[in-house]
């Protein structure tokens, strides 16, 4: 009888055992398979980032090299009645595709009464037939491309294009330095005899 007991006791903590062990396996496979999932995911985004320059671009990789990283940023939009709308947001640059592009993200924190943060990415590329950068910007909440082209100008790089109205904008990076930059957008009504200042920002590099 006490062999029978203790028989059924250790088949019984057998048994216990067992289950806790598929239970355990189980939960890894499904930790994996989730993990898994994740990283296919995300794969473009792991891949897509490049931590320098290719070095066929050479100098011209200076233009925006001294661009990349995170930067904490002051937007401003003058108005036609001489003040300004402000709000805060940040940017983040960074190589991508081996190295032979720049990809950045313009993000403008919610304020007043929108809910929602706003955020474009601009593409930028050296077209070595051109020699000249060639620059898209997307902003998908508000269906709005546009594209410019340009390069260094002394101290500063200027893109000229067309806005999705069709005239003229031109935005310049100036007083760039290892820790701030300014960045105007303007837009002309003549031609490019004359232009009005749109956007008035700056840019602080974020600590860290």
């Amino acid at each position: 009888m006490f062999h029978c007991k203790f028989s059924v006791k250790r088949l019984i903590g057998i048994v216990i055992m067992a289950v806790l062990i598929i239970a355990s396996v189980a939960a890894v496979d499904c930790r994996s398979a989730v993990n898994a999932t994740v990283a296919s995911r995300d794969a473009m985004i792991r891949i897509l980032g490049s931590p320098k320059p290719n070095p066929s671009l050479g100098d011209e990789a200076q233009t925006f090299d001294r661009l990349i990283g995170s930067w904490d940023a002051d937007f401003s939009f003058p108005q036609p009645d001489g003040s300004a709308r402000h709000k805060k947001g940040e940017l983040h640059f960074g190589w991508v595709m081996d190295g032979h592009a720049v990809q950045d993200l313009w993000i403008g924190y919610p304020t007043g009464n929108q809910k929602d943060r706003t955020i474009g990415t601009t593409f930028r590329f050296f077209d070595t037939k051109l020699k000249q950068w060639r620059i898209v910007f997307i902003n998908p909440q508000f269906n709005y491309v546009v594209t410019t082209q340009g390069g260094r100008e002394g101290d500063n790089i200027v893109l000229h294009g067309s806005d999705s109205d069709g005239l003229p904008i031109r935005w310049i990076f100036r007083e760039i330095t290892s820790q701030a930059f300014h960045w105007t957008g303007e837009k002309s009504h003549d031609g490019g005899k004359t232009w009005v200042l749109e956007e008035d920002h700056h840019m602080r590099r974020r600590a860290g």
